[in-house]
């Protein structure tokens, strides 16, 4: 049974920092693509970043911010998110398999972790 579990969420206030894991269970993550998306209050989802291959992909909005990688060794992803800004508030998801990227837009994806909140303070 394929299975992924966000969590790390909470509530930061602006400039600080948290780190989401993705857990995956019932395939190796390291073998597909990862995605991570986000949903504001009132706003569509939308991609964060995603690993698969040799380099990272980041949406403009998180770039020099955000870092993903990946622990091989216990199946799990992270997405360190540094120097927080309220507009990153929302719910942190993350995906697989990302099949394509097309425009910014992450396609294929069979599979969701719950979701976890992220809540920063200004």
């Amino acid at each position: 049974d394929v299975q992924l579990q966000a969590c790390g969420g909470g509530l930061v206030q602006a400039g600080g920092y948290l780190r989401l894991s993705c857990a995956a269970s019932g395939f190796t993550l390291n073998d597909y693509a990862i995605g991570w998306f986000r949903q504001a209050p009132g706003k569509e989802r939308e991609e964060v970043s995603y690993i698969g291959g040799s380099t990272p992909v980041y949406a403009d909005s998180v770039k020099g911010r955000f870092t993903v990688f990946s622990d091989g060794a216990n199946n799990i992803v992270y997405l360190q998110m540094n120097n927080l800004k309220p507009e990153d508030t929302g719910v942190y998801y993350c995906a697989a398999p990302v099949r394509a990227i097309v425009g910014g837009t992450y396609f294929g994806m069979n599979y969701w972790g719950q979701g976890t909140l992220v809540t920063v303070s200004s």
